[in-house]
């Protein structure tokens, strides 16, 4: 069996993000294992729309909650409007209540 590659890996982890809550990047990278590669995570998020099953990636945000991924969405308002749909507010391109959103897998997903 083929090993999952780290952008699988990555998926697997934001396809169990709860609707309603968001993660970032360097949380999802820890998780991993690969604590300084919250930018490989962002990669991975910008190819996320090619995979299978669909990955909810407007649920990924910046350690401060800002939605630096927006312009990976095709419509600069997308990933707002995705978030707002699962009752996540959001300003100035930041989700309100980050902190009482927030999403760690590390603590979460129990290993």
């Amino acid at each position: 069996m083929e090993a999952a590659t780290f952008y699988d890996q990555v998926y697997q982890v934001v396809r169990l993000i709860p609707k309603g809550r968001v993660t970032s990047y360097g949380a999802i990278a820890a998780y991993l294992g690969t604590k300084g590669s919250s930018r490989m995570v962002g990669y991975a998020m910008n190819a996320a729309h090619t995979a299978s099953p669909p990955v909810p990636a407007q649920r990924v945000v910046n350690r401060n909650g800002l939605l630096t991924g927006k312009f990976h969405f095709g419509s600069p308002d997308l990933m707002q409007q995705l978030l707002e749909n699962e009752g996540i507010k959001v300003e100035n391109d930041k989700v309100v209540a980050f902190k009482t959103l927030f999403w760690n897998p590390s603590i979460e997903l129990e290993l």
